[in-house]
């Protein structure tokens, strides 16, 4: 599985707007491409931060998608977007939520470095150390470990089943933490935290 990562910043009073018109109109128009499997939309309103993820079945149906997609995508976002970065990754880890993620669920995320030589370990650790400890964590729904192996980036991605979860978390997850960069040798660039948007796993 591969993933399209959108990281779009922009004036705060503006963002329910565009999460709006991308949690409608932009699924419409993902729901028509070939290999399309899903999406999650992510949001910070006080910062004025929004993080969409898609999901394809293959790169290939992933970098058409992107082609066709790219100016109506940015139509969607004005007025709110003034910054946007477009990410590309292969999926590595996913423990997909077992109930329908609600709309106010937490999210965490983790920008993850590392020599790509180091690539496998990184997924070894993630499913051998991270995973099983994240999984006892109260209120833990879901995570996934997505990777660009030949850049040496990675992200983490965890979520809760509410922001009072998500909160409680927060020490717990940072021993997972500390056990695991030194492990997987792994420099942290960045931990953020949103509130879900939506979440939706395409029809079969």
């Amino acid at each position: 599985m591969y993933v399209r990562t959108l990281y779009a910043t922009g004036d705060p009073a503006k963002i329910d707007v565009a999460a709006k018109r991308l949690a409608t109109e932009g699924q419409e128009l993902l729901s028509g491409q070939p290999g399309f499997r899903g999406m999650g939309m992510f949001m910070d309103r006080e910062l004025g931060k929004l993080l969409v993820g898609t999901w394809w079945d293959s790169e290939r149906n992933r970098q058409a998608s992107d082609a066709k997609l790219r100016e109506q995508r940015m139509a969607l976002m004005l007025p709110f977007a003034q910054t946007v970065a477009v990410d590309n990754w292969e999926v590595a880890v996913s423990q997909r939520p077992a109930n329908k993620v609600q709309p106010g669920a937490g999210f965490r995320l983790t920008r993850l470095e590392f020599a790509p030589a180091d690539a496998q370990l990184l997924v070894e650790t993630f499913q051998s150390t991270s995973l099983p400890k994240l999984e006892m964590i109260p209120g833990f729904a879901g995570a996934s470990l997505f990777i660009d192996r030949a850049a040496g980036r990675a992200t983490v991605g965890m979520l809760y089943t509410d922001h009072k979860a998500l909160v409680a978390s927060r020490t717990a997850n940072a021993e997972v933490r500390g056990e695991s960069i030194p492990k997987a040798h792994l420099t942290l660039r960045s931990l953020e935290e949103f509130e879900v948007v939506t979440m939706a796993v395409a029809p079969s």
